[in-house]
């Protein structure tokens, strides 16, 4: 995306906002419970640490000569931001750097025993095994009833709220949502992204997955909805090659969740057991491009990655920080057109978001004036509100 005049790319250096509350903070805090939730030893507890005073009070300091992935980094800015402090680089810069640091601290890219091992997997596994996500479950059986096109809506704002599923599942009264002083939807473009899912039932559909456990669980009855209802030909859903943000889904997380859903009885059984069928036919397939854990806008992907793209039907972006990958990571206006900031993707593009951080386009002037008024800036972050946008 070029240097867009009143549009500089966000950085973390001023206290009191919120990507400097992420890096002085929650990074903090992500340290420390991953310390406590694995028994790590004197090594890896030394290296935590380190890496707490490197990242608060120090600088950006380059990956060793032997590192795997040195080269790659390389091209993604290392070398531009090392000696630097961390809230002074932009700030999904520091954010993937920081988690790709602590990989390095628990031994995650080994060699060693601790080589794969997940930091974040008892958070996930705990979440996904938790008595909310038996009452998402139970109330598929409900849903089942419903026609087709009342569950595709409610699967898909399933999706939409991730861990809020269970308002996807309450089909409310036509037009409630429309009726709210400053409705939760703040852009809803659904209608154009059915258009693109049942033009012939033959297409392929991208789905660039968000968090794992009980926000990954509704992308995945989505697209075992679509599969099974011929919405959608073929399904291609990317995760990350390795852990990412915390609860980033991975293939082992996909696994995970289809293995709850098949074990949940009653209608999710069926959904879980459409999965396992589609993943061995080859209607459903996992990408894990090294990609994914880019820390940069989608605009600089590479060709095969947009080759891809180009290819689908339709290409859906859930979460907050696939949004500001494809939109870029910058201060925009909130009524810049979403078409406009998306016009370099290589094919018709949706996203799918709640909203968690301070990017957002595509809003009209009433709309946000609305939200503002309502609550200040807090609407942009605290995950109250949502929105489907679609560029064609």
């Amino acid at each position: 995306m070029s240097e867009t005049p009143g549009a500089p790319v966000i950085h973390a250096d001023r206290p009191g906002t919120f990507p400097h509350s992420v890096l002085a903070e929650r990074h903090p805090a992500i340290l420390r419970q991953v310390r406590d939730a694995l028994p790590y030893g004197p090594g890896q507890r030394r290296a935590l640490d380190a890496l707490l005073t490197e990242c608060t009070e120090g600088t950006v300091e380059p990956l060793p000569a032997g590192a795997h992935d040195r080269e790659r980094w390389q091209t993604w800015g290392m070398d531009t931001y090392a000696g630097r402090s961390w809230f002074d680089v932009p700030w999904l810069w520091a954010e993937s750097w920081f988690y790709r640091r602590l990989l390095d601290a628990v031994g995650y890219f080994g060699p060693g025993a601790w080589q794969g091992v997940d930091p974040f997997r008892p958070s996930k596994l705990a979440e996904l095994g938790s008595p909310a996500t038996d009452e998402e479950l139970a109330a598929l059986d409900d849903l089942a009833g419903r026609p087709e096109h009342e569950r595709a809506r409610a699967l898909l704002h399933g999706s939409l709220w991730g861990n809020r599923a269970d308002l996807g599942f309450r089909l409310s009264a036509e037009g409630a949502e429309d009726k709210a002083a400053v409705p939760a939807l703040v852009a809803d473009d659904s209608e154009r992204l059915w258009a693109l899912l049942g033009a012939s039932g033959t297409g392929t559909l991208c789905l660039v997955a968000d968090n794992a456990g009980r926000e990954l669980v509704p992308d995945l009855l989505l697209l075992a909805h679509l599969l099974a209802h011929g919405r959608i030909g073929r399904a291609v859903l990317h995760v990350k090659p390795y852990p990412y943000y915390v609860s980033d889904a991975t293939t082992a997380d996909v696994l995970d969740a289809v293995h709850r859903l098949t074990g949940a009885g009653g209608a999710a059984a069926g959904y879980g057991r459409e999965l396992r069928a589609a993943l061995t036919d080859g209607r459903l397939t996992l990408r894990a491009h090294p990609f994914s854990c880019a820390p940069l806008p989608y605009q600089d992907m590479p060709d095969d990655l947009r080759a891809d793209f180009a290819a689908a039907a339709v290409t859906v972006f859930k979460g907050d920080l696939n949004y500001r990958r494809l939109v870029g990571d910058r201060h925009w206006p909130a009524t810049t057109p979403f078409d406009e900031v998306t016009g370099y993707f290589p094919g018709p593009v949706a996203a799918l978001r709640t909203l968690k951080s301070d990017v957002v386009t595509g809003l009209d002037a009433g709309t946000e004036a609305a939200l503002t008024a309502a609550g200040g800036q807090r609407w942009r972050t605290g995950g109250t509100h949502a929105l489907i946008q679609v560029r064609t």
